[in-house]
């Protein structure tokens, strides 16, 4: 009989303020199996962190032990959210066994990978060299 764990971990971490390019970003560190029973709480947490004006993510992955056919339908979820968010979606730290599932499914070709957390805060940081500014600028209306 298969043991199936209903356990994942989400925590949270806003990049640092005072660094206008990453004010607008958040790193998501997910620890645990991203599977049927548990994608959707990894969702909440991100859409929330979204919502609150941190539309680019950068999902650590290395603690992900686990990953099905609905973990990676909420990568792409999550890339859909934050680009209607004017923001984007990045995977750091992924560990192999998922790094053959994002390559071989082709989500590595929508959501940039990146060896590290850092990697990816840099990467975005210089897509968008505004920062900050131009997120203030979204929100003008």
């Amino acid at each position: 009989m298969t043991n199936v764990t209903e356990t994942l971990r989400v925590t949270v971490q806003h990049a640092d303020a005072d660094a206008d390019a990453d004010a607008d970003a958040a790193v998501v560190t997910v620890a645990g199996d991203m599977d049927l029973h548990t994608a959707s709480a990894l969702s909440e947490h991100a859409l929330t962190v979204v919502q609150e004006g941190a539309p680019h993510l950068v999902l650590d992955l290395a603690q992900v032990d686990f990953v099905d056919s609905t973990g990676l339908s909420t990568l792409i979820n999550l890339m859909h959210a934050t680009q209607e968010a004017h923001g984007s979606l990045r995977l750091a730290a992924v560990p192999d066994r998922l790094a053959r599932m994002v390559t071989m499914t082709g989500i590595s070709q929508l959501i940039p990978v990146h060896a590290t957390v850092a990697e990816a805060l840099a990467a975005r940081a210089a897509d968008d060299p505004a920062g900050r500014a131009a997120g203030e600028a979204r929100s003008v209306g």
